[in-house]
This record gives structure tokens, sequence and C-alpha cells, in this order.
């Protein structure tokens, strides 16, 4: 058998494990803070990363990075830094290896790590915080542009 009738005959994406890798839960301004509440709603930031590594022929380690702070006004109501890693099977041509790892594979975990933030945000006294989706195939786009214009300038 060819190594292109293998692909055919494997799952072009397979999720062999999820996982928490790292989470941080963090209240400075406990118990006070739960006061302050009633004063108005959160500001909130999120900031999102994605990190792929090759293990072995084919199969990657994805992690899908969030760090989430919210202030009221100038105080720090709470800050959640979670690391949810998967790891995928990939069986496609290589010119499709790329968007697959940094896109359907964090489409595939975010769910779970949403649901992680939204639990954690409620145990530790809060509202659960409930993100929106996110558009990883946007993500990756304003990535490779950034890539090119960082190419471009040191050129």
């Amino acid at each position: 058998m060819t190594d292109a009738a293998d692909q055919q005959t494997l799952p072009q994406l397979q999720v062999n494990a999820q996982y928490i890798k790292d989470l941080s839960f963090e209240v400075p301004g406990a118990p006070s803070i739960y006061g302050e509440l009633a004063s108005g709603s959160p500001e909130i930031s999120v900031r999102v990363d994605l990190a792929a590594e090759p293990l072995q022929q084919n199969v990657f380690e994805v992690v899908l990075q969030l760090a989430i702070e919210a202030k009221i006004k100038d105080r720090t109501a709470f800050i959640v830094e979670l690391s949810y890693g998967g790891v995928f099977s990939v069986n496609v041509p290589d010119e499709h290896v790329q968007p697959i790892l940094l896109i359907e594979c964090p489409r595939l975990l975010f769910p779970f790590a949403r649901n992680i933030v939204a639990e954690i945000t409620r145990d530790g006294g809060f509202p659960p915080m409930m993100l929106q989706p996110i558009d990883f195939v946007t993500l990756y786009r304003s990535r490779l542009e950034q890539m090119a214009q960082e190419q471009h300038g040191t050129a």
C-alpha cells in the first residue's frame, strides 16, 4: 500500500487526549472585591494564544492558552490563566497540517476550555465567565499576516 492510500484509510483528524496542562485562578483583592461587584460590571480582557508541537510522525500536541483578567475600576477582580492541551493525530497532506493544527484542533478544544473557565470563575465566587466563541480562522490569518510582515521587515 502507498502512503497516499494509507492516508485515505486513516481518519484525517483524531483526538487522542485532552487535558489541563496548567491552570491558575487568582482573586488578589479578596474578600473586599466581592463587595465592589455591586458597584458595576467588571471590565474583562481576554488574550488567546496557540502552540503546536510535533510529538511523533503525524502526532501533535496543540495547546490553547487563555489569559483572562477582570477589573473593577482599577482593581483586579480575578485572573484566570489556562493552558488546555490536546494530542491529535493528523493525516492530511503536508500543506494542510498547519491550518488543521491552528484552526480545527483549537476549535475542538475551545468548548472544554470555555467550560473550565466558567466553572472556575463560578467556584471562585463570581458569576460564571462565559467566553464568546473564537474565530480561529481569523486568528490564523492574522498570524500569517504578522509573520509575513516580520519577514519583509527583516529581509
